[in-house]
């Protein structure tokens, strides 16, 4: 059943006409009044629908006191609004209260009633039945449960609500709820690819696209379904020169649920015949829902309402449900239930010529009621896949009959077709569940088994609903950044971000070998490949789910033995981290790269961007600053930032003329910058990033040294291998690193960047429309950004975003550079006119740095950056999967920019700034153990701590004292006037 309804609609039939002169008022109704204003004080919005009295009446006896909404006999809408079974009366008072029909309960006396909210897509459908004999009548025409009254219906009223803490509540129930549902009508073909990736759902161990359960992987749709870590490696032959590829595997796709009424097509979710399409993701529940109405050729009118959910509770496992109503026919119906091993990975275009066929089918079979099973294995890596699904047929009524079936054991293609008896007006059911096992999964004997095992113990779908909506509630509670603004956008697209955070790296990951993909589980963009975006996601999560960080650095720590040999192929000490890495840790960053405008390969030197070693020293840092887990620190963490400055201090190398030391041929950030013009040396000189962010590992490096010393005693220096020469070395690093500067106090982004031209960003972009690609543009011009002031993405800027701006000074003025104030702005006002932000993470980083001097301007960033993959603003680059980086970055400026969120020295610190469209600001934070609620406005910071066991906190707010922040201590601040400048 639905949990947590937004609304409960009381249709005509559930309310029986009163005696004359009740002597309760409202007691004539069943319990009417009393049910409303249960539902009033848990915050559920109700509704009346009526055909059978006026609002007039309603209010007379009583009831319509209770409810906003009445739409009844006598509405002036009456006219346009068919009685049912037509869904359109209650569609209507859904619509009228703010509730969407899959987050709304409908309470109905009448089996019109139920037809029609089944057809409607309600979440859940409730009949009454006062005589107690009409169940199996009413359950035949699709209840979901049948109770003998309204008054018997229960409401928890703690649903939603957490024990120790009540959340804000919004303006109205309606703007609550509209952030929560991502919702499309309508058939777009050429949209489709971008709303089954936002649709996409997951559990951080599994995801499925939000492909229609009908559709087939074509040009519109691609129904793909991936798992956490399992990749394979390929040779392909392409124009010439021999590739070789790792990919993350497109798995079988367990989805396949095609229908057809007899003697017509198959149908298609985006054929002939569809109207009233809808799709709705719901956010809060995690459960995406489909609706539309299909007329054959013969005239027969059906609707198909469906639900799909990838269990956040019983991480292996996935499942749907799909309702049929004959709308003017009765016969037979036809449902194919498949599992489909043919899938290849065929979804971006631009890997089109390379080899996509990971799969092996390894055996395949059927099992009794509905069950089917496959085992594949990939071709290189030689991982066991093992896929099981059991089909249930339930006819109206509830209880499931024997339909004819026909299977159809076709090569790595199991399938069974269902010949269903259907009843005009009379919902048929059919549930789907599928399980998920690998080899490199713990505690099974064999894939297959373990799958076969876990579809035979699932109960109904209605069980899987609720366990995962318990879960993910409790998700949501830990995670969720409740941003009050006028702009439901705003709010739907945060939560949107927040919601494919989760999807990808939920504390499901705990137990697994996996990284964080830049493109989540939710397509094959970037081959599934892990970039230094997670150094964005781990920022996110280290405050709200930090056992997930430590899980996701565990990726990179087993894979140091990797990072080990890679240096020391580079002629260097310590750990050297690949730009793009998969499976085993070595670099799958290609050397070439075609470019198809040139029709030539040209030169791949993307690998040489060292800094993503310092990313994940950063976010080992940031994990042990929101834990101080010194167990961690001592087994994984402190080798990690060691062996990574080890790398780095190898690096640089001491100028003999200046004293100062000094790091060559590296990229930074920016991407598009590899070499000097003219030259085909790669690197530059002095990248201002990688150098001042060395200073900063460098540092961190000592004093994690410094603090395992204090824990553990002198055999640190064995375990670690760091002598006194080498930690000489270091220190002397830190004060003595070379950085660029130009013009006035401006920091360069490398040595030589002040000598190059200025670029016409604005022409560019009305002759091209989108240059993300610039460097593929410009090659094909004969021509190279090498040459140009132009950046696809913060680069010197990301010192900001990584750092503030006090850290920063500190950081320049150890190595001799005073930096004044004033020199801030500039700094940020020269890059800011010389980017492409041909990444989408550059407009979070921009969004940053604007926030204190130029709130407004932060402002519009950030609302490019949460529209981004709203919007596919990389022209087509959301079908291949959503940028997680991005996504967790606007939750990350949210939350530690706009409130101040800063983690160091021992204690959680706050400035809050809010921007001006934001009236208040409420997160739950998970610091050393504490949970502590923070909400902020613009004039005042309030924490509540969460009555536990855990020691107190260190709290610095700007300007002010520090404080002591006890469990279940709360506080309330009143926040200084900001200071303008950075």
């Amino acid at each position: 059943m639905l949990l947590d309804p937004d609304g409960v609609l009381l249709e005509n039939g559930s309310l029986p006409r009163p005696d004359p002169q009740p002597a309760d008022r409202g007691a004539g109704f069943d319990g009417a009044a009393d049910l409303l204003a249960r539902l009033g004080e848990a915050g559920v919005a109700a509704a009346l629908t009526s055909t059978r009295y006026t609002r007039a009446e309603l209010l007379a006896r009583g009831v319509a006191q209770r409810v906003a909404v009445i739409v009844d006999a006598d509405d002036a809408e009456r006219e346009r609004l068919a009685a049912p079974p037509d869904p359109a009366l209650l569609l209507r008072a859904a619509q009228l209260s703010g509730v969407h029909p899959a987050r709304a309960a409908v309470l109905a006396g009448t089996t019109e009633g139920v037809q029609a909210a089944c057809r409607g897509g309600f979440g859940l459908v409730v009949g009454v039945d006062r005589s107690g004999v009409r169940e199996a009548e009413l359950c035949r025409y699709g209840a979901d449960a049948v109770l003998t009254g309204v008054s018997a219906l229960q409401v928890d009223r703690e649903a939603g609500r957490r024990r120790w803490w009540q959340p804000l509540r919004p303006v109205s129930p309606a703007a609550e709820q509209a952030g929560w549902l991502l919702d499309y009508t309508g058939v777009d073909p050429d949209a489709e690819g971008v709303r089954e990736t936002l649709c996409t759902l997951g559990n951080g161990y599994l995801a499925t696209r939000g492909a229609a359960s009908e559709a087939v992987a074509d040009q519109r749709h691609y129904p793909g379904t991936y798992l956490a870590g399992i990749f394979n490696r390929l040779r392909s032959r392409v124009h010439g020169h021999i590739h070789e590829d790792e990919s993350l595997v497109n798995l079988p796709n367990w989805l396949l649920l095609q229908w057809r009424p007899e003697a017509a097509p198959w149908v298609l979710p985006s054929g002939p015949g569809i109207s009233d399409y809808r799709q709705s993701l719901d956010l809060r529940a995690g459960v995406l829902h489909h609706r539309y109405r299909h007329v054959d050729g013969h005239g027969r009118a059906t609707t198909v309402v469906s639900k799909r959910l990838v269990s956040m509770a019983a991480p292996h496992l996935a499942a749907l449900e799909m309702t049929f109503v004959a709308e003017n026919w009765s016969g037979t119906l036809q449902v194919r239930s498949a599992v489909d091993g043919r899938v290849t990975n065929g979804q971006v275009a631009e890997y089109e010529p390379l080899a996509g066929h990971h799969l092996f089918p390894e055996g395949q079979g059927r099992d009794g009621s509905g069950g089917l099973w496959l085992r594949m294995r990939t071709s290189q890596s030689r991982v066991d896949v093992g896929v099981a699904t059991r089909t249930r047929v339930r006819p109206a009524g509830g209880a499931p009959d024997g339909p004819c079936r026909r299977a159809t054991m076709a090569r790595a293609r199991p399938q069974e077709t269902y010949i269903i008896p259907i009843r005009e007006g009379e919902p048929v059911r059919v549930q789907k569940a599928a399980a998920y096992y690998t080899s490199r999964d713990r505690g099974i004997t064999e894939p297959v088994a373990a799958a076969r095992q876990a579809v035979a113990q699932v109960g109904s779908f209605t069980d899987l609903l609720t366990a995962h909506v318990r879960a993910w509630r409790r998700l949501w509670e830990r995670s969720r950044v409740e941003l009050h603004t006028s702009s439901s956008a705003t709010v739907l697209a945060l939560n949107l971000h927040t919601f494919h955070l989760l999807a990808s790296t939920s504390p499901n990951v705990v137990d697994l070998d996996a990284g964080v993909g830049a493109r989540g589980l939710h397509g094959e963009g970037y081959h599934g490949h892990i970039f230094w975006d997670e150094v964005f996601v781990h920022r996110a999560l280290a405050l709200h789910l930090p056992e997930v960080s430590r899980a996701l650095l565990l990726y990179r720590w087993r894979r140091l033995d990797a990072a080990r040999r890679a240096a020391a192929a580079a002629g260097y000490q310590g750990a050297l981290f690949p730009w793009q890495s998969g499976s085993d840790g070595r670099e799958e960053t290609p050397s070439e790269v075609y470019n198809p405008r040139t029709r030539r390969w040209m030169p791949d030197r993307t690998a040489y961007q060292r800094h993503v070693g310092l990313a994940i020293a950063y976010s080992v840092w940031q994990y042990y600053q929101a834990t101080a887990d010194v167990n961690f620190l001592y087994t994984y963490g402190a080798e990690l930032i060691l062996e990574i400055a080890r790398f780095f201090a190898d690096l640089v190398r001491e100028n003999p003329t200046t004293g100062r030391y000094e790091i060559t041929r590296v990229m930074g950030p920016d991407e598009l910058h590899d070499a000097y013009p003219g030259t085909d040396v790669p690197g530059l000189a002095n990248n201002a990033y990688t150098n001042v962010m060395t200073v900063w590992l460098l540092r961190r490096a000592l004093d994690v040294a410094d603090l395992l010393a204090c824990h553990y005693g002198p055999d640190l220096t064995d375990l670690l291998g760091l002598g006194e020469q080498e930690r000489v070395r270091w220190r002397r690093i830190t004060t003595r690193m070379y950085v660029p500067w130009h013009g006035a106090q401006i920091i360069s982004q490398f040595d030589g960047y002040a000598d190059l031209r200025e670029f016409d960003v604005s022409g560019y972009l009305a002759r091209y429309g989108d240059i993300s690609r610039l460097h593929l543009i410009l090659a094909a011009e004969g021509d190279s950004p090498n040459r140009y002031r132009i950046g696809k993405q913060a680069d010197v800027l990301m010192l900001l975003y990584l750092l503030s701006a006090e850290e920063l000074r500190e950081l320049l003025a150890g190595l001799g550079y005073p930096w004044p104030r004033a020199a801030l702005p500039r700094t940020v006002d020269f890059y800011s006119g010389r980017v492409s932000h041909g990444s989408t993470l550059s407009r979070v980083v921009h969004a940053w740095v604007h926030a204190r001097a130029g709130r407004a301007i932060s402002w519009d960033y950030f609302m490019e950056a949460l529209a981004a993959d709203l919007g596919d603003s990389k022209s087509g680059s959301t079908r291949e999967g959503i940028h997680l980086g991005a996504m967790a970055g606007t939750l990350d400026l949210a939350e530690r920019c706009y409130l101040g969120v800063e983690i160091r020295e021992d204690a959680l610190w706050f400035n809050p700034r809010l921007p001006r469209e934001v009236s208040k600001l409420h997160t739950l934070l998970t610091y050393r153990g504490q949970q502590v609620h923070v909400t902020a406005d613009q004039s005042v910071l309030a924490l509540v701590a969460s009555p536990c066991a855990a020691a107190p906190i260190t709290v610095r707010v700007a300007g002010q004292p520090p404080l002591r922040l006890e469990a279940g201590e709360q506080r309330s601040i009143a926040l200084k006037p900001a200071v303008p400048a950075m």
